[in-house]
């Protein structure tokens, strides 16, 4: 049985996972290349077919994958939904799954959802915060375009 000192520890953490989960929509929106290479500079990202390791490797994958408005922010937006958290009884790693939508955002039309699917987040705790090992993105849905 947990102690009220790890019931409260784990929900720390479980607030600082959520809030690393999410991060990386809002510096994928603001089409922060470096902000993406800091995330998961001691990770591996993969998307579908797409995997880049470490901060050279994502920067230039998502340098290729972000397209840009007319403002330098990304043409696209995402929302994260339905995370769940599963910290080990270490309480130095974790896993984390949710939902993702990604938006069409180009002004002056409307906002449309072009695709959506999972992560799945593998996470560790080190030098005092948590940070991606693993995120792994699957595609469950996609707008067809005529």
């Amino acid at each position: 049985m947990k102690t009220n000192v790890q019931q409260i520890q784990n929900l720390s953490s479980e607030r600082d996972i959520e809030n690393l989960m999410v991060s990386y929509a809002y510096v994928n929106d603001d089409a922060d290349i470096k902000g993406l290479g800091d995330l998961f500079k001691n990770a591996t990202f993969r998307l579908d077919d797409h995997s880049a390791t470490g901060r050279q490797e994502l920067e230039a994958i998502a340098g290729s994958m972000i397209i840009l408005r007319d403002d330098s922010r990304s043409a696209t937006t995402h929302e994260i939904t339905n995370i769940m958290i599963e910290i080990d009884a270490d309480g130095k790693t974790a896993t984390g799954k949710a939902y993702w939508t990604l938006y069409k955002t180009i002004s002056g039309s409307a906002r449309e959802a072009v695709l959506s699917g999972r992560y799945l987040d593998k996470l560790v705790y080190r030098e005092n915060h948590w940070s991606f090992l693993e995120r792994n993105a699957t595609t469950l849905w996609k707008l067809i375009q005529d």
